[in-house]
């Protein structure tokens, strides 16, 4: 596929400058399959009219398989202007996340998975994330060998997003991720499923850092829309479910 020439294109007037603040919009969980046509080209096709960049917080396929990325694709090649974007889970499902970023990159996708980008003068880092629990049932590294790998691996993951977070230099920036870094946002989904929805290790990831101003997240469809970390940094809820309860916008618009 030909990747667009106006996804990663700065739109006039995205010059960083002092001050100026970045229209950011930011959806999760489009959950595109194989036999999804179009569905999602009007909100490609019209973002660039609320926003100047746009997030994608992951599970914006089923299966990760590569006709519904095809199929997802199809779709972004309507939008005008940068993207940034995370995998979720539903991206790892048939072992292929690699290829599934690839195929996103070369669409113009600025995918984050250990990476991190500057857009009109706003630093964009952050990855997928990781469960785990949150505060003080947040699940430790004790017992089981196996219970150790899982710990680690959640670990591991949010020393890639901080990595990601610590090569910005700017005074701005976002964070995107697909698992939650907060309990607030998954309120509303059944308690004992928390533990699967995110992990406060990547809230705290999130308030070493001053210059972070915002975080996007999916993953939860039946969570709360918003609420901040330790340090007060707002979090935002963005999957496509919970902003359907919002309004028939299908997608967030943040100031940075």
């Amino acid at each position: 596929m030909t990747p667009s020439p106006d996804i990663q294109t700065p739109q006039p007037g995205m010059e960083a400058g002092p001050g100026r603040k970045l229209r950011i919009a930011a959806v999760g969980d489009l959950h595109v399959g194989e036999t999804s046509h179009r569905v999602y080209r009007d909100l490609f096709d019209r973002v660039h009219e609320d926003a100047d960049v746009l997030c994608l917080c992951g599970d914006l396929v089923n299966f990760g398989k590569t006709g519904e990325v095809e199929n997802l694709l199809e779709d972004l090649r309507a939008c005008r202007i940068p993207m940034v974007g995370v995998l979720g889970n539903h991206e790892h499902e048939c072992g292929q996340p690699d290829e599934v970023a690839r195929l996103m990159s070369e669409a113009g996708v600025r995918m984050l998975t250990g990476e991190s980008y500057e857009i009109g003068g706003v630093g964009f880092a952050g990855g997928k994330g990781f469960v785990g629990g949150f505060g003080r049932y947040m699940l430790s590294s004790f017992g089981e060998a196996s219970i150790k790998q899982f710990v680690q691996e959640a670990v591991e993951d949010a020393n890639l997003i901080e990595n990601s977070i610590r090569t910005l230099r700017t005074e701005r920036s976002v964070v995107l991720l697909h698992y939650a870094p907060i309990v607030d946002t998954v309120i509303g989904e059944p308690p004992e499923i928390h533990p699967f929805l995110g992990s406060s290790r990547l809230g705290e990831v999130v308030d070493r850092y001053e210059n972070v101003r915002l975080v996007v997240h999916g993953h939860a469809h039946r969570g709360a829309p918003e609420g901040r970390t330790a340090r007060g940094v707002p979090v935002y809820n963005v999957a496509l479910p919970v902003l359907r309860t919002l309004g028939a916008l299908p997608y967030r618009v943040f100031e940075v």
